[in-house]
């Protein structure tokens, strides 16, 4: 049986039109040796044109059994380096096990299983919620997500799911810096324990953030910026003016080498003339964002001019459908717009940066070279800095993660394997700098890093992790050491199970993706190629029949 790739098929099919038209004028006028001529030369042109494969003789199918922990013997990794298919049975490898094999075509058909997997980060500066969520398959109603702590203390609670769903998710707010094992565990309707593991989480002490503040009107809501960021620990420049004479200035306790951002309010840069407003763009141009409060904007058209900012006037008859909600760690903070607000146009420079729980924007920027202006369109936060000040504390640190440019780290560790286990190859890898090798800590030869193509700028090493539990990695040129969870074997099997079946099904994609050609020596997997010069050839003598009947005929 023949095997065409459905993408090759056009060509050759527009040969036979051509040819089944021609023959079809040559019977008109009854040259019947004419129509012959271009049948057979139509025919096998589309035959060299079309990729056909014959089938391989003999094709070798590697029959390969992954046990439940994933476990694979070296007489099955020797078969399929040899093998054209494998014929899998199990849940396969890991995603590092199948990209040290050659493609090879795959037929697998998974079982029916229960499975799990896990999302959260793996490490988190403090004062940042930690957000847990559980994904299962299939969906199932009545069951419900705890996360626990060391001591078995219950920290968060998703309560029981009535409808049916496939993922649940908790929050915590971590209270000291400190690397932590957690627990989490799945609850079925009755209280019986589905599931139950570790999850490894890293608190890190935050950056302070450098921050210049320049304010030409007092306000709560400013002032309560100021506190909210002095007790994140940021470095502030903070100046505030209080009247034509008075103003209230907080120096900086320490040089800010590299400002995050500087926080204005519309009036200060109303109130600027035009050199000094010139001054603080080619500053903004140079990366450091200008963050415009917008509460107090006055001049729409000095926005318009030097900004590009289209600002329209708040309407008083939709003032309260207009208030901007927003849900944080349970709480509902209401905040009015600004007086002056942009629109929603898709033409301007300015686009929306964040909106709220009622998908209403509340936030927009623009780019202006290396660096970018934003607009905060919301005010009278401070009235939660009372009644909910952790609320408050935790929007302004996701306005703050979407206002701020990220930190330049010359160097970073990346550890791409989502549950390293005992004994299995895991990998680690770094981002910049020129470290050749990264040293286990505890102990254990030194892994070469070695360039990847697939990871732009990082280098990575293969890692066979000795025993469970956190591991510490250095490396010359880093700036900081890195730490690393190791799950043990028994460790979330159903977690273990997914992922063995997620790279797997990765695997077959990328040998599928091949056209299943990598065979073993490097010959079609699919079989090989019907040879071309013989219908070359005849294509070629059935035109030159043709041509010598059309001449004879003229003659």
């Amino acid at each position: 049986m023949t095997n065409m790739e459905l993408t090759a098929i056009a060509v050759p099919a527009a040969a036979l039109a051509a040819g089944a038209v021609s023959a079809m004028l040559y019977g008109r006028k009854r040259k019947w040796i004419d129509a012959a001529l271009i049948v057979v030369a139509s025919s096998t042109l589309a035959i060299a044109l079309a990729d056909i494969r014959l089938p391989q003789a003999g094709e070798s199918v590697a029959k390969v059994t992954t046990d439940a922990s994933g476990g694979i013997s070296e007489a099955s990794l020797l078969a399929i380096a040899h093998a054209q298919t494998i014929a899998l049975s199990g849940d396969g490898l890991r995603e590092a096990e199948w990209r040290d094999l050659p493609a090879r075509r795959v037929q697998w058909t998974p079982g029916a299983a229960d499975q799990l997997w896990l999302d959260f980060p793996r490490s988190i500066p403090l004062g940042r919620i930690f957000t847990l969520t559980v994904r299962r398959a299939p969906s199932q109603a009545g069951w419900r997500l705890q996360l626990l702590a060391e001591n078995k203390q219950v920290l968060a609670d998703s309560n029981l799911s009535g409808a049916e769903t496939q993922s649940l998710s908790v929050q915590w707010l971590p209270p000291v810096a400190e690397a932590m094992v957690l627990q989490a565990r799945l609850l079925d309707a009755a209280g019986k324990v589905i599931a139950q593991g570790p999850i490894p989480l890293q608190v890190k002490d935050p950056t302070p953030l450098q921050i210049q503040g320049r304010f030409d009107a007092p306000s709560f809501d400013a002032r309560a910026l100021n506190q909210l960021l002095a007790d994140g620990n940021a470095v502030l420049d903070w100046s505030v003016t209080l009247g034509k004479a008075v103003a209230r200035s907080e120096t900086a306790r320490a040089p800010l080498t590299a400002p995050n951002a500087m926080f204005v309010d519309a009036a200060y840069v109303e109130h600027m003339n035009p050199s000094a407003r010139g001054a603080l763009l080619a500053q903004t141009r140079q990366g450091v964002p200008l963050v415009v409060l917008g509460a107090n904007a006055a001049d729409a058209a000095m926005w318009q001019r030097e900004f590009g900012l289209r600002l329209h006037p708040q309407s008083p008859t939709t003032e309260k459908e207009d208030t901007r909600q927003f849900t944080v760690a349970g709480t509902v903070l209401a905040m009015p717009p600004a007086a002056l607000n942009p629109g929603e146009d898709a033409n301007s420079l300015w686009s929306v940066a964040a909106r709220d729980s009622k998908k209403q924007p509340w936030l927009w920027q623009r780019d202006l070279q290396h660096g970018r202006v934003v607009w905060v369109g919301v005010s009278d936060w401070h009235r939660y800095a009372i009644n909910s000040p952790q609320a408050l504390a935790l929007w302004w640190q996701g306005a703050m993660d979407k206002i701020t440019l990220a930190g330049i780290q010359k160097t970073s560790w990346r550890m791409p394997d989502p549950m390293p286990l005992r004994g299995l190859r895991s990998e680690v890898c770094v981002e910049g700098g020129t470290a050749a090798s990264a040293q286990p800590v505890d102990g254990g030869p030194a892994l070469p890093l070695l360039a990847r193509a697939d990871k732009a700028d990082s280098r990575c090493g293969a890692w066979w992790p000795r025993s469970a539990g956190w591991t510490r990695f250095d490396a010359a040129g880093m700036e900081a050491p890195a730490l690393e969870y190791v799950y043990d074997v028994k460790d979330w099997p159903a977690w273990q199970r997914a992922l063995r079946r997620d790279a797997t099904a990765t695997y077959a994609a990328r040998a599928a993706g091949d056209g299943g050609r990598a065979g073993a020596d490097g010959v079609a997997a699919a079989g090989r190629s019907l040879p071309v010069a013989p219908f070359a050839l005849a294509f070629a003598l059935c035109m030159l029949g043709l041509w010598y009947r059309e001449s004879g005929q003229r003659q």
